[in-house]
């Protein structure tokens, strides 16, 4: 919310009141000074007026897991193991998955508790993209890379998909950058060329590559660095 909302908000506190804290410059937020009342604050800033804590500002966090075949991209199931059951970490219910999988595919996974910062990863707007490795039942068709590249059109959702970027790596074998994430779209796209797809890995999202040095199932919190690319 706005900072000047969250301030009226307190007790004894009126619009006014807010308007006038924010202009004496007593109001700080993580350590700054604060004049400007549109300024949006969430429940990892630490807010100060006078000195005195309003708000310590909860811990954002982020990990990165290689996610296992056969495991739910969900935080609860009851009957089958979830990726957060992976994690052993504090207060887990408070996190939630940027960019699900499924079932049996594996790979890259980011789970946070930031919903700002993982919409900015996911969402298609932001066009980054998603890359994966793909193996196919059958030898896959050169005209696949084209026909990515030009979209294909998916007649249940009456629209047609984003540019998509095909490397071939061998008759069975390709690597698949998305700018989207329609339901199921890698096995569709394929399907398309009556090929189905018997394995997928993702190996990227944006500027967050998978770390090859985790084995499936196992995770690490992301650095300053990887957090401040998105």
């Amino acid at each position: 919310m706005r900072l000047d909302r969250f301030l009226a908000n307190l007790p004894h506190c009126s619009h006014r009141q807010a308007r006038l804290l924010l202009a004496s410059g007593r109001t700080s937020v993580n350590g700054a000074t604060v004049y400007d009342g549109t300024q949006d604050v969430r429940v990892f800033d630490r807010i100060e007026l006078d000195g005195q804590l309003l708000q310590a500002g909860k811990p954002a966090r982020f990990f990165m897991l290689n996610k296992p075949a056969g495991c739910v991209s969900a935080t609860a199931d009851p009957r089958n193991s979830t990726v957060l059951d992976l994690l052993h970490e504090p207060d887990k219910e408070e996190l939630h998955i940027a960019g699900r999988l499924d079932f049996n595919t594996t790979g890259l996974m980011i789970i946070t508790n930031d919903g700002l910062w993982s919409r900015r990863l996911t969402q298609p707007q932001s066009l980054l993209g998603k890359t994966y490795l793909v193996e196919t039942e059958a030898p896959i068709d050169p005209n696949c890379v084209d026909r990515f590249a030009q979209g294909l059109y998916f007649r249940f959702e009456n629209l047609t998909t984003l540019p998509a970027e095909l490397e071939l790596l061998g008759s069975h074998q390709a690597r698949l950058t998305l700018h989207e994430g329609r339901y199921h779209q890698v096995k569709r796209m394929f399907g398309h060329f009556n090929n189905k797809v018997t394995a997928l890995h993702r190996e990227r999202m944006g500027p967050l590559l998978l770390d090859d040095t985790l084995a499936h199932g196992h995770y690490r919190s992301l650095t300053t660095e990887e957090i401040k690319q998105i």
